[in-house]
């Protein structure tokens, strides 16, 4: 993997994010995909990562921007930074009561690539951040 090639399936990733194209998104991941939650464990697949997003769609409408790409040399590994701007749209499994608050909170994602495939994504961000928005 080039670094060109690298960024343009992240590129491709982040504006099926956007444009809520989940299934286009999806076509990007490898099957056995290691997709690091943040705050949470670790799971294993694409179908796992379609019930998050699936999960993520009923609880939130997000966007991401002011995206910053770094990768390593041989382009197989990439952070991303990016600002996430939100509406807390549907109360989340152990989350303050959702009525429509509306968030925005600096972001970072990692992520592995393999065969062209994405073989893994870890995201971070301030929770407690995001907390004191929404509250």
């Amino acid at each position: 993997m080039s670094r060109e090639q690298t960024l343009a399936i992240l590129e491709q990733y982040y504006a099926a994010f956007n444009a809520e194209e989940d299934e286009q998104l999806l076509t990007l991941l490898s099957d056995r995909v290691a997709h690091e939650i943040n705050q949470g464990g670790r799971e294993i697949g694409k179908q796992r990562f379609r019930a998050f997003l699936a999960r993520m769609r009923g609880c939130y409408r997000e966007q991401v921007s002011n995206l910053v790409y770094c990768f390593s040399e041989d382009g197989a590994r990439a952070g991303v930074e990016y600002v996430v701007t939100g509406t807390y749209l549907h109360t989340d499994q152990g989350l303050p009561e959702a009525h429509g608050q509306t968030y925005e909170v600096a972001g970072g994602a990692f992520f592995e690539i393999e065969g062209g495939l994405i073989t893994r994504v870890t995201n971070y961000y301030n929770l407690e951040a995001w907390l004191r928005q929404i509250r």
